[in-house]
């Protein structure tokens, strides 16, 4: 990644928590920092960095979740259909909304939603309210997202097709 991308993207810190190893020469301390980063247009990470010092902790989770992009369809500013995702003991329930709703989520799937550029949107944390597993079980949920365009590719069919399905 170059230094001019991850100029380009937003990051917002999550969580940061003090760590320990027990040694034989007694605790290694270190923090833990999660960061989501995102460029408010379909693009979004999440990225954990270690270190001694939190600012060295942070630069590490930007660089760790710019490598783990993903590219989120969002459609007049919401998700294209409801999905539930996993990871861990964390469930997220997605749904889309209508416009002028806003962001209804805590402060972790928000920061995801935020950042990938979705405007509406309801969610539900379910199980785990762990920091890291609740955003990892969000990008999980919008990797599952497929618009119309997809399903139709994926089917073999026309988009007309697809849609007039879906308003029958």
């Amino acid at each position: 990644m170059t230094g001019n991308f991850l100029e380009q993207l937003a990051n917002e810190v999550i969580d940061i928590r003090r760590v320990g190893k027990v040694t034989k020469g007694g605790k290694r301390l270190r923090f833990r920092v999660v960061v989501v980063v995102g460029d408010s247009a379909g693009h979004v990470g999440v990225g954990v960095g270690k270190s001694v010092e939190i600012p060295q902790a942070v630069q590490q989770a930007i660089r760790d979740a710019a490598k783990r992009m993903l590219e989120v369809p969002v459609q007049n500013g919401t998700i294209p259909h409801e999905v539930i995702g996993e990871f861990g003991a964390a469930k997220v329930l997605l749904r889309p909304a209508y416009p002028g709703t806003g962001v209804i989520a805590g402060r972790t799937v928000g920061a995801v939603c935020r950042l990938a550029g979705i405007r509406d949107v309801l969610t539900k944390a379910l199980k785990s309210t762990n920091p890291l597993n609740l955003a990892r079980a969000t990008l999980d949920g919008l990797a599952q997202l497929e618009s119309a365009e997809m399903v139709a590719a994926r089917r073999g069919k026309k988009l007309e097709e697809i849609v007039e399905a879906s308003d029958a």
